[in-house]
């Protein structure tokens, strides 16, 4: 049975190849099966939701580009609770800001691979899942990095 997961920003669904998680789905289930994956990712979500997580381990295996693998990397290497700019990264990365936003908009797997924690220069930016910088911000200000913005 495919896994639907309640979360505080709305039900979460994923699709998994190979034992790792490859996309999140916001409102809908994907082709995740209960086992111990959806395990795992039931944990670590109700963990980092309770605030009582601040680093992922369940398996991520993105479908994505070379440049989307390096700027996922990136991602996961901002602290819980930090933030960066979408013009930090693109620095870092030797890219345009412009790049770094569509890259945060074709995150597959969001959350996990914590594109919420990008901003633009003068502000929040956008957010590409369900409910959009509603979404990005409840992220921030469970991370306690709403301070920063609010």
């Amino acid at each position: 049975m495919p896994v639907l997961i309640d979360t505080p920003i709305g039900p979460l669904g994923f699709d998994a190849a190979d034992g790792a998680v490859t996309n999140l789905l916001w409102g809908r289930s994907g082709d995740l099966e209960e086992g111990v994956l959806a395990d795992q990712l039931r944990r670590e979500l109700a963990a980092y939701f309770a605030g009582a997580l601040t680093v992922f381990t369940v398996p991520v295996a993105p479908r994505v580009t070379a440049f989307q693998h390096a700027f996922s990397d990136a991602l996961c290497a901002i602290p819980y609770g930090e933030t960066r700019t979408y013009g930090a990264m693109a620095q870092d990365l030797c890219v345009s800001a412009q790049a770094i936003g569509q890259a945060c908009g074709a995150n597959p797997i969001a959350i996990l691979i914590p594109c919420h924690r990008v901003l633009a220069a003068d502000g929040l930016g956008g957010y590409s899942g369900a409910g959009g910088v509603e979404a990005k911000v409840a992220l921030l200000k469970l991370e306690k990095a709403g301070s920063l913005l609010i």
